[in-house]
């Protein structure tokens, strides 16, 4: 597992520490034709060779380099402006998948997938999992279909707001929520709604419409009751 730790940690280093803003600037410029790539590619291939500081591992070194690379050039031209976080999101996820598959299949240290497959079949693996689709996808169309009628009244012509900034804050507040009562931390739970509380006291008092605070409290109390009865009903699911 630690070989695993260090492949990751050199990624990290590498894309993200040593990789300044004016290097990823030039790459989506000139792309393949960036000599910045190809610095970027031999500093991920270096640092797993340093950090596993192990000869016998230079091939898994050179695979990476090669990997991230490919990974790279197909990230480079296949993003547009407007689908940057898509493909910042797929091309950690490429990378990350990589490094495991190299880990897998390269490594000398005992791996036991018997281990994770029992892992995966323990009733909390899937009643965590299902508690978080049920959170993040499933309950924000629920609560929008609930209040849809209401929502139609809304004049929101001249409300600017970002693209389904709503649709994200709702999926955080409820993941926090859920974690907050799953660990026993029921205060935060306050502190969280005053927060939120505070952040829209000015948009309510700007807006003066009494249409639109009714909305926004109605939509904070389902969401944040969604979430409270999904941690309670995995607390009583995971009681021995």
């Amino acid at each position: 597992m630690i070989l695993l730790i260090k492949l990751i940690l050199a990624h990290l280093i590498g894309d993200f520490l040593l990789q300044p803003k004016s290097w990823v600037e030039e790459k989506e410029r000139k792309k393949a034709l960036s000599i910045k790539l190809y610095l970027h590619l031999l500093i991920h291939g270096s640092l797993v060779w340093i950090l596993l500081w192990d000869y016998k591992y230079w091939l898994m070194a050179a695979l990476v380099l090669t990997s991230h690379g490919i990974i790279d050039v197909i990230k480079l031209y296949g993003q547009k402006e407007h689908n940057k976080p898509t493909w910042f999101l797929l091309d950690q996820a490429l990378h990350l998948v990589t490094l495991l598959i190299l880990w897998i299949t390269m490594s000398e240290e005992p791996i036991n997938l018997t281990e994770w497959a029992e892992w995966v079949n323990q009733p909390s693996f899937w009643i965590y999992t299902t508690a978080l689709l049920f959170l993040t996808s499933v309950s924000g169309i629920a609560i929008q279909i609930t209040l849809s009628n209401w929502s139609k009244s809304l004049d929101d012509t001249n409300e600017a707001s970002l693209k389904e900034a709503g649709k994200y804050i709702g999926i955080l507040e409820r993941l926090f929520v859920f974690t907050f009562v799953v660990t026993g931390n029921w205060q935060a739970i306050g502190f969280l709604l005053a927060a939120k509380s505070v952040f829209r006291f000015g948009d309510l008092r700007e807006s003066k419409d009494r249409k639109l605070t009714e909305y926004i409290l109605i939509g904070t109390l389902l969401s944040f009751g969604v979430a409270v009865a999904a941690g309670l009903t995995v607390l009583t699911l995971l009681e021995p």
